[in-house]
């Protein structure tokens, strides 16, 4: 939508920039400088001592990544950029439905809020899980960069020839407060009707297509114990929305036939949008009828293409109070 671009674009750079003074000295107090014990690798960003989990992603897809955020931390717009594709060309935020559907516009918009962003603030992956075709990467901006809080993001990746095609990013908008998130996000009807994926296509790893198949029908229909047998013997489900993490298909079995379609990617409305990665896991982009429309569920895989991890990720300022804690209470074993 931001082909007419003007109000939403005026929020997020008021946010950007305006957010910059009250984060620096938060920012610069969030970055310790990196000792012995951490060595810097290809894959982090200059003094965040963070060690990236690159155990499920290939080694050219790790060191892309950790160029981009490198770049992006040093508020360099040219070499952020540079990872980019020109064309085909999208950038979407899920949460607000803010969309750049050209290279030029995004550039723009760096190019007027980096200079704007607190001394030492980052912006740094903390897991990655695909490769060059398509990858999920777990990140996180420290306060000053996107509003005054540290927000934490899964950004769903497509990539061609080694430059970014696609790139869609799902967080918890309480992250921001749910008063502030309500000021910036556009109207519903306003969202993008459709994530662009037909751009790039479903060239994600057969073995991780199949399993997210089965795994998206079993919650379609509410079968848990099918859900849970798509499981490792000690896998972990976690939503971190509520915070919950249940461990072992058993568990996840209970923890999924109790909870039921309070997890918004359980239920008869929820469908596959999109999904990435590799043999070795991915995600998928998923959508639902209820009031929490889209979200991205983050998988890792064995090497006999169970899953060993499963993370959700989600828009908690669409749930109730209410809704969050009947989540958490499901994961109780009785």
């Amino acid at each position: 939508m931001i082909n007419n671009v003007s109000g939403a674009e005026s929020s997020r750079r008021r946010l950007l920039t305006g957010a910059a003074a009250g984060g620096a000295a938060v920012a610069t107090s969030m970055i310790l400088p990196a000792t012995g014990a951490h060595a810097e690798t290809s894959t982090q960003v200059p003094g965040v001592p963070t060690v990236v989990d690159t155990s499920h992603a290939s080694p050219e897809v790790a060191r892309l990544f950790g160029s981009y955020f490198r770049a992006k931390s040093a508020a360099d717009v040219d070499a952020t950029m540079a990872h980019f594709a020109k064309s085909p060309f999208t950038y979407i935020d899920a949460i607000l439905g803010w969309s750049f559907y050209t290279w030029q516009s995004l550039h723009d918009l760096f190019a007027q809020a980096m200079p704007g962003w607190p001394d030492g603030a980052k912006s740094y992956p903390t897991r990655v899980i695909g490769d060059t075709t398509s990858a999920v990467v777990f990140s996180t901006n420290t306060p000053g960069l996107f509003g005054p809080s540290e927000v934490r993001m899964i950004g769903v990746v497509n990539f061609h020839h080694g430059k970014i095609v696609r790139w869609v990013d799902y967080w918890d908008g309480r992250h921001v407060g749910v008063a502030n998130l309500d000021s910036l996000k556009l109207p519903d009807d306003q969202y993008p009707p459709d994530f662009r994926e037909s751009t790039v296509g479903e060239t994600a790893a057969p073995r991780l297509r199949r399993v997210v198949d089965e795994l998206a029908t079993a919650l379609r229909v509410g079968d848990a114990a099918r859900a849970a047998s798509l499981f490792a013997p000690d896998a972990s489900f976690t939503d971190l929305v509520s915070h919950v993490q249940v461990v072992g298909p058993r568990s996840i079995a209970s923890f999924l036939g109790n909870v039921g379609s309070r997890l918004p990617f359980v239920g008869s409305g929820t469908a596959v949008r999109h999904v990435v990665g590799g043999v070795a896991g991915g995600g998928y982009e998923w959508t639902a009828t209820g009031q929490v429309p889209r979200g991205v569920n983050a998988i890792e895989l064995d090497p006999w293409g169970k899953i060993t991890s499963l993370r959700s990720f989600w828009d908690g300022a669409r749930a109730g109070d209410d809704q969050l804690l009947q989540i958490a209470t499901a994961a109780l074993e009785r």
